[in-house]
C-alpha cells in the first residue's frame, strides 16, 4: 500500500503534543485526510463475524473439539484472516495493568515522553503521529514500542529497555510488560500450533519455525478528536508480521475492510483478536511448492 506522501504547501509538524491538540478545533491540515478515506461513521456499518475460537478446548486435545477449532480457523482465514481467542490462559488482571500502565504513560506531558522518542531508522520507542516522517496524512495516535526475544527471557529485556531510556521510576511498568510479552509469546505459540493443524501439517509444524523469533509489543492511544470525521487513527493498511495479537479497550473504532466492504470488530474484554492478514495463503503456496 503507497505511503502518503509530502505536499509542498504543507510545513512539517515538529511534534504530536496529543494534550494540547484533543482541545483544538482546528484541525492542522497536516492530520486532515482525503474524504475517501475518512472514517465510516454509519451506525449500521455490520460487524465482521471473527469466530471464536475456544483455546482452552484446543489444548485439552480432545480431537473432535480440535478438527472443530482448526476448521472454524481455517474458513476465517480463508474469508478475511481474522479471528478471536478466549479462554485463553492470560490473567485477566496482567491484561488490566497493561492497559493502566499504557494510560500512564500517554497522560504524561510530551516532554517526559520524548525520553523514549524513536530514532530515525529504529522501531522501539515513542513516537507523536508520524511528524518526523511524512507531512500529510498524519495519524491522530501515539505510539509505544519495544521489542521482546524469547531468547533473552533470562536478561529481562523489556524490564531492561525501560531502565536504560526512563530510569528507575519505571521499573515496575517494565515488569508489567515484561510478563505482558512473555504471555503473548507463549499464547502466540499455541495460535501458531492451531494454524499448522488446520494447514494439515501438524501443530509443531510452525511451531517450531517461530520460537525463536523475536516480536514487537506496540501501545497504541489514540487522543480524542474535536473533529474525528475529518482524521484518522490509523490509516488503510495491511499488518507486515506473521501474527498480530490486540486488545482493545471498550472505545472501538477497529474496522477490517472484507467482501468489497468495511466492517466493524466489536471489542470484547475476554478476547484478543488474532490477525494473521496474506502469511494464510502464502503458507498454502509455499506447502503446495514443497509438495509438488
Amino acid at each position: 500500500m503507497p505511503m502518503p506522501q509530502p505536499k509542498p504547501h504543507q510545513k512539517p509538524l515538529s511534534t504530536f503534543d496529543s494534550m494540547l491538540l484533543q482541545h483544538q478545533h482546528n484541525i492542522p491540515p497536516q492530520f486532515i485526510w482525503p474524504h475517501h478515506d475518512t472514517p465510516l461513521r454509519d451506525p449500521h456499518l455490520p460487524p465482521l463475524y471473527v469466530p471464536p475460537i475456544d483455546l482452552h478446548a484446543f489444548f485439552s486435545g480432545d480431537p473432535l473439539a480440535v478438527a472443530e477449532l482448526a476448521l472454524l480457523v481455517d474458513n476465517a482465514c480463508r474469508k478475511h484472516g481474522f479471528f478471536l481467542v478466549v479462554n485463553h490462559g492470560v490473567n485477566p488482571k496482567l491484561i488490566e495493568e497493561a492497559h493502566h500502565y499504557a494510560d500512564l504513560f500517554f497522560e504524561m506531558s510530551l516532554k517526559e515522553k520524548m525520553k523514549a522518542e524513536r530514532k530515525a531508522g529504529e522501531y522501539c520507542g515513542y513516537a507523536s503521529s508520524f511528524t518526523n516522517r511524512f507531512t500529510s496524512n498524519l495519524p491522530w495516535k501515539e505510539t509505544l514500542s519495544f521489542r521482546y526475544s524469547p531468547e533473552e527471557r533470562n536478561s529481562n529485556v523489556v524490564e531492561d529497555y525501560f531502565l536504560d531510556v526512563m530510569g528507575e521510576d519505571f521499573r515496575q511498568f517494565g515488569r508489567v510488560y515484561q510478563e505482558y510479552c512473555e504471555a503473548m509469546s507463549n499464547l502466540s505459540l499455541g495460535i501458531m500450533e492451531l494454524l499448522g493443524i488446520s494447514l494439515g501439517v501438524g501443530p509443531s509444524h510452525f511451531r517450531e519455525f517461530f520460537e525463536e523469533n523475536d516480536s514487537i509489543m506496540r501501545l497504541n492511544y489514540y487522543p480524542p478528536c474535536q473533529k474525528p470525521d475529518l482524521t484518522l487513527g490509523t490509516g488503510p493498511h495491511c499488518d507486515p508480521t506473521s501474527l498480530t495479537i490486540l486488545h482493545q479497550d471498550d472505545v472501538g473504532g477497529l474496522q477490517v475492510f472484507a467482501d468489497e466492504k468495511w466492517h466493524s470488530i466489536l471489542p470484547t474484554s475476554q478476547a484478543f483478536v488474532v490477525n494473521i492478514g496474506s502469511i494464510k495463503w502464502n503458507l498454502q503456496e509455499l506447502l503446495a511448492q514443497s509438495s509438488g
